[in-house]
């Protein structure tokens, strides 16, 4: 059995990266639906269907866990997947996202006040401010949607004046506002964690998710033996997107450096 990694389209590879660092041993399969990119605008129905097909392709390919390395599709679509689409159809099965992981981190931390800066999707849905006060009601969440982000980062714009001036604009306001941690809540924004580090200065702690959720997953797995002992652990790794290019070759290259070889293939498949 594998270990599947659903994308929306690329920034999820940032989350797969940390997981082949910290937990390299598993067989993993990363599915990425590039060709529907982006789910951040979209309505909560339209990114449930989605995910839900995803997810759907996975289980089909023998995964007895999923994460959902997408922000958008953990906050509008993983509530319903766990709670209606698994008990019925695969019920020993696991579906997890990466909000939570991140939430932890930030409770964990002793944090007053912390900023969130998402997609609009994420901002809209409220989930981490609601899962942040579940944990603690005296943590103050501050949020700030940077939709011209992703759009750089894609074209493989991770430092520079450019870059920095786009990203000061959104972070400026939080700054201003005093906020001792930094929530980088969208996938992507892990390749510019630097740059981000650089507005924010020394005194906020900047929470970059693949981290999080790689060091989450590797506790997850050592209480859950269950889990952990269907696991194949012989290393292998199938790349699975819904639109193929080249400059999409390139990008999954990009994000995850040289844990990507001339050996792994990219396969198109419909969902």
């Amino acid at each position: 059995m594998n270990i599947g990694v659903f994308d929306s389209g690329l920034g999820g590879l940032t989350i797969f990266k940390e997981l082949l660092k910290k937990l390299p041993q598993y067989n993993y399969i990363y599915l990425g639906d590039n060709a529907r990119v982006p789910y951040g605008g979209r309505s909560p129905a339209v990114i449930y269907e989605f995910t839900k097909q995803g997810v759907e392709f996975l289980l089909k390919k023998n995964c007895q866990l999923i994460i959902l390395a997408c922000n958008t599709a953990s906050t509008n679509a993983l509530r319903r997947i766990q709670q209606e689409y698994l008990p019925v159809h695969y019920p020993d099965r696991r579906v997890l996202g990466i909000v939570l992981p991140s939430v932890e981190a930030v409770a964990e931390s002793g944090t007053r006040r912390v900023g969130i800066i998402a997609t609009w999707a994420t901002v809209n849905s409220g989930s981490f401010v609601r899962e942040i006060k579940k944990i603690n009601q005296e943590i103050e969440v501050l949020q700030q949607a940077g939709p011209l982000l992703v759009p750089f980062i894609e074209e493989g714009e991770i430092s520079g004046q450019f870059l920095e001036g786009i990203l000061r604009r959104y972070l400026t306001p939080l700054v201003d506002a005093n906020i001792d941690s930094l929530i980088l809540g969208c996938t992507h924004y892990g390749l510019i964690k630097e740059a981000a580090e650089k507005i924010t200065g020394p005194g906020v702690r900047v929470i970059s998710e693949g981290e999080v959720v790689a060091s989450k997953l590797k506790k997850y797995l050592a209480r859950h033996h269950e889990i952990d002992k269907k696991l194949s652990k012989k290393g292998k790794r199938q790349y699975f997107v819904t639109d193929y290019s080249q400059r999409y070759q390139d990008l999954v290259k990009l994000f995850l450096g040289n844990h990507f070889s001339n050996g792994h293939k990219l396969k198109m498949v419909a969902l």
